[in-house]
Order: structure tokens, then sequence, then C-alpha cells
């Protein structure tokens, strides 16, 4: 079956860059709009966590989103998350997104309430018939509490709609279970150092945060495997990465490095809004190390000549 929404490629959840007092930096987001259009990125999502979705009103989501929208003009796919702990919030952010001519939504399960399968099922299928997009599911039980289990997956299956996962669980056995069993619904990559993993297992997407500030390197592992199915090539592009992978999904302060990432390379992302506090300067400048590395070690990889054969 055809899915409605083909999700392939390197998808960028956006970062929102913030002024001295908090507000968006509409300047600087456009340019980082730009520069992963112009970096060759495959789509943008906003409203994901990494773009503080957490710290912004419903009101301020959608205007973001809408701004996003304008400044891409089309030129690539947009996704419109709508995570929030009130469903009534969730639907507010849906009927935007279909209202904007948003591609799809990404679509949380609702934080803190830790719903059964059946409940989360109808919530999701509330946002579903809000929006009547495309949608890409979003499981992360590490942040939400509870697994998009089965009978939660059976359920919204209902709706042909639901046509991607982004897989975050960190579980390699729900990348073999999406695989073999929902062959249906896309599965996306959603942790970050299991990437090759899921594209052996017939992943044709990346939903990654580092591609804000290091979407060629991102784009030339997608490029190895998906496309090339070259996964000796992928396997040490994966393995250069590494160090990186650690520092985002293990080091704690996942947003922090994102936005400084992006700073890095002349676009100033500012601080994050509160709770969260900016990089120390050791944290930066570990950072800056990982990232020069990986940078030069993916670069020569990519320009190493094919092996003569016979």
């Amino acid at each position: 079956m055809t899915p409605i929404f083909k999700v392939e490629g390197i998808y960028t959840p956006v970062v929102t860059p913030m002024t001295a007092d908090f507000g968006v930096n509409w300047d600087a987001l456009a340019a980082v709009v730009e520069n992963l259009i112009d970096k060759g990125v495959h789509g943008l999502i906003s409203g994901g966590s990494t773009g503080e979705n957490y710290a912004q009103t419903v009101d301020e989501r959608l205007q973001v989103a809408r701004f996003t929208k304008d400044v891409a003009k089309g030129r690539l796919p947009l996704v419109v998350g709508t995570g929030a702990m009130m469903t009534p919030d969730s639907i507010a952010l849906a009927k935007g997104a279909r209202d904007m001519g948003a591609d799809a939504i990404l679509l949380a399960t609702p934080p803190y309430s830790v719903p059964t399968e059946r409940e989360n099922a109808l919530n999701a299928l509330a946002i579903d018939r809000a929006a009547d997009l495309p949608v890409i599911l979003y499981n992360y039980p590490g942040r939400m509490g509870v697994h998009m289990g089965e009978e939660f997956l059976d359920r919204v299956g209902r709706s042909r709609n639901f046509c991607a996962i982004k897989e975050s669980s960190g579980d390699i056995n729900r990348v073999h279970l999406l695989a073999r069993d929902y062959p249906h619904i896309q599965m996306s990559c959603g942790m970050d150092d299991q990437a090759l993993e899921f594209f052996a297992w017939g992943a044709r997407s990346w939903i990654c945060a580092g591609s804000n500030f290091l979407p060629d390197e991102h784009i030339a592992l997608y490029r190895a495997c998906a496309v090339e199915g070259n996964f000796e090539k992928g396997r040490r592009i994966m393995s250069a990465m590494m160090p990186l992978m650690r520092i985002l999904e293990q080091g704690g302060k996942f947003i922090q490095c994102v936005k400084h990432g992006v700073t890095m390379n002349g676009i100033d992302t500012g601080q994050m809004r509160p709770p969260l506090k900016g990089l120390n300067k050791d944290d930066k400048r570990a950072l800056e190390q990982v990232i020069r590395v990986v940078k030069r070690t993916i670069s020569e990889i990519e320009n190493e000549q094919p092996k003569a054969r016979g």
C-alpha cells in the first residue's frame, strides 16, 4: 500500500533561536531554515521538543510554524508537532497545521498522564480527526512514560492517515517489531545512536536534531545506507559520528548542544528558555572538538576515491 505521505531522507526538527529577552529571533530562524534547505535536508519539523515546544504557548508554536512555512515556500515538506499535555491544545495545533497547509503532523503521547494503550489511541484518533493530515507518530517512552504498543498501533491503524512513526524508544526489539509486523507504517529513526541499525532494517528516513548543525554528515549516512546500500561505508560514517551521538543521547544537555552547534556555524541561536541553561565553557569546548573531528573524518570518507577492481 502506497503511503499518503512519503517520509524519505533527513527530516530536521528545527531549533528556535531566541533573543536576549527570550523572544523568538525571527531573522535567525529564517537563516536556519534557509541553511537547511541549501544543505539539502529533505523535510522540516516545526514545534518539536528540539524547538523548545514545551516552553511555548500554542499560539507561539503556530506562529513559529507559519513563519517556517512562509520561509520554506514549499521547497520542503513541513511537519508540525502537536505534542502537548492537554488534548485540546494538541487539537488546536492540529487544526492550525491543517489551516496553514502543513504537509503532515507529528503526534506524540501526552506526557505525564501515562494513558493506557486504548486511551492513547483514542486521543491520537481525536487529534487525527481535527487535522485530517498525514500523521507521523512519535514513540518516546523515556519522556512520555508509555510505549505506543501493538494495541495502540492496531487501533490507530483504522485511520489511513497514520503513515509513519518516529521510533525513539532505544529498544532495538521495537525496530524488529515495526519492520516485521507493521511494514505499512514507515519507520523513521528517532534514536540517533541506532541510525545504522534502523537503515539496516529498512528505514528510509531519520528525524535527527543534529542535522540542524551537521546536515552534510547526516545526509552522508542516509545516502550511504538508504540510497547506495553501502553499509561498509555507512558503518565507517556511523563510527565517526558515535562520539557526537554519545554527547547528544547520553549527555543530558541535548537542546543546548544542538543550539550551540548551530551557533558555531554562524547563526546565533541565543539561549534556551527556562528552565534550561546554556552550556558552560568546558562543555562548549568538548562539543566543538568532537564536531571538528566528525566533520574532518566524514569529509575524508566522502572524498575517498573508489578502489579499482580486478
